[in-house]
């Protein structure tokens, strides 16, 4: 059975990598589960995310990334929603998803937004910070080697997906 393609899309919150989740389910001709940190993050209860935040959402994190396998061996695809960040828990965090997924087809996509049009979500959407965008910067890992980099300020979703998808299946006939 082939391993079926792992499409990481890694960017800070409010860059749009949910809105270019949905956009790949509507374009993609192949079906595409969803892993999220979101997600993961709610599968911990309120009094450990108070007690030790990152220890209990790394281990999440890297749970999330075991979850993301074990839908490839199985030849199914997955689009992992996330952000590589050098947290002390997670270091070096772009190390560690290169070893854990050596072998598997993974296509690594920086989601792109300045970091103002964040600010200006992060108000819109009312569930997050002003600034939380802007820390997660700081300390998202760096040297990335991405397949793809797509631009959320300038581009739709739907840009961006058909963008995303062509970087991936643009060596398929």
């Amino acid at each position: 059975m082939n391993k079926g393609r792992i499409v990481f899309l890694n960017g800070v919150t409010s860059s749009g990598k949910t809105s270019i989740v949905d956009a790949l389910q509507l374009k993609s001709h192949e079906f595409f589960y969803v892993v999220a940190n979101d997600l993961f993050e709610e599968m911990i209860g309120e009094r450990y995310l108070r007690e030790d935040y990152w220890k209990y959402l790394s281990e999440a994190i890297i749970m999330m990334y075991h979850t993301a396998k074990l839908f490839s061996d199985h030849g199914k695809n997955v689009i992992i929603d996330g952000i590589m960040v050098d947290r002390p828990e997670l270091k070096p965090h772009y190390e560690k998803v290169q070893n854990l997924f050596s072998g598997y087809p993974l296509h690594i996509v920086e989601v792109f937004c300045p970091l103002d049009i964040c600010r200006q979500r992060n108000i819109a959407r009312g569930d997050r910070t002003e600034d939380q965008s802007d820390w997660q910067h700081k300390i998202m890992a760096k040297d990335i080697q991405y397949n793809c980099t797509v631009n959320t300020h300038l581009n739709t979703s739907e840009e961006c997906a058909d963008l995303i998808l062509k970087s991936i299946f643009e060596n398929e006939v």
